[in-house]
C-alpha cells in the first residue's frame, strides 16, 4: 500500500466545498470518482482541511492510500486528463505511511482578496470580493496584526456540525495578519497553526468594520477577548478566500 501525497488547485466556485455531500459536487468527491477510474479502487482522498462552498485553493495537500503501481508523475497526467478543469493535480509524491496531510501540518496560510475599483471585470467576479464603498485602509492594517499569537479564536468560529457537541479547543496560533495593496485590489493574508470554520473570513468581516469606521483597531482585542461570535462582523463573502499552502 502506497500513501501517495497530492498538491492540488480549484476553482472553488462550482463546488460545495471540499467535503463529500449527499447530492452535491464536490472537490473531494470529485477526486475520489477520478482516482477510482485509474485505480479501480474505491478510495476517498484525505484533505489537509475542508475549504468551504465557493472558496478557492492554490496549494491544498491531499493523500489518497492505493495499491496501484503507477507511478507518481504519471499519476499526475492520468488524473488531469480525468479531472475537470476548475481541479488540477500539479504535483504528487510518496510519502511515509503515518503522513496526514492535516493532522502532520504545521502551518497554513490563506489569502483574502477585496476589489477596490468602482468597476469589477467579469473576469475576476468569481475569484474577489467587490468592494468599491469607502475604506480607511490604514484603519485596516493597523488593526490586522491585533489578531496575532495564541488565543482563543470563538468570537471568530461558526459553529461546525462537524464537531457535534463535542469539547474542542478553539484556542489557535496566528503567526502573521497583514493587508497590503496590489493595484485595485486590497488584500488580506493570515498564516497560522490552523483555522475554525468561517474564521478568515469573520476575521475579514470584523477587520472591514474597522476600515469602515464602525469599529477601532482597539475594538478588535475587545472582540476576541470576548469569546463571543456575535460580538464580531459578519462572515466575508467566499468568492474571494484561497488556501494558498500548507506547510509541514
Amino acid at each position: 500500500m502506497r500513501n501517495l501525497k497530492l498538491t492540488l488547485a480549484y476553482d472553488g466556485t462550482d463546488f460545495a466545498g471540499w467535503q463529500v455531500q449527499p447530492e452535491a459536487s464536490t472537490v473531494q468527491g470529485t477526486l475520489s470518482s477520478a482516482i477510482g477510474r485509474i485505480t479501480g479502487e474505491k478510495v476517498m482522498p484525505q484533505g489537509s482541511g475542508r475549504t468551504d462552498a465557493g472558496v478557492h485553493a492554490l496549494g491544498q495537500i491531499a493523500t489518497v492510500q492505493t495499491e496501484c503501481v503507477i507511478p507518481a508523475a504519471n499519476f499526475v497526467v492520468a488524473l488531469n486528463d480525468i479531472l475537470p478543469a476548475s481541479i488540477r493535480v500539479l504535483a504528487a509524491e510518496e510519502v511515509l505511511e503515518d503522513f496526514h496531510p492535516r493532522k502532520s501540518a504545521r502551518a497554513k496560510t490563506y489569502r483574502y482578496r477585496i476589489y477596490r475599483e468602482a468597476i469589477c471585470p467579469p473576469f475576476l467576479a468569481r475569484y474577489v470580493w467587490h468592494y468599491p464603498y469607502p475604506l480607511d485602509e490604514g484603519a485596516m492594517r493597523e488593526a490586522a496584526p491585533l489578531v496575532e499569537g495564541e488565543h482563543d479564536f470563538t468570537s471568530f468560529a461558526a459553529a461546525d456540525p462537524e464537531r457535534g457537541r463535542e469539547s474542542v479547543s478553539n484556542v489557535r496560533r496566528i503567526f502573521s495578519s497583514l493587508w497590503r495593496r496590489e493595484g485595485c485590489e486590497l488584500i488580506y493574508e493570515v498564516r497560522g497553526s490552523g483555522f475554525l470554520h468561517h474564521m478568515v473570513r469573520n476575521l475579514v468581516g470584523t477587520l472591514l468594520l474597522v476600515g469602515k469606521g464602525t469599529l477601532k483597531a482597539a475594538d478588535v482585542t475587545t472582540i476576541l477577548n470576548a469569546r463571543d461570535r456575535s460580538a464580531a462582523g459578519a462572515t466575508a463573502p467566499p468568492g474571494g478566500l484561497y488556501l494558498v499552502n500548507v506547510e509541514y
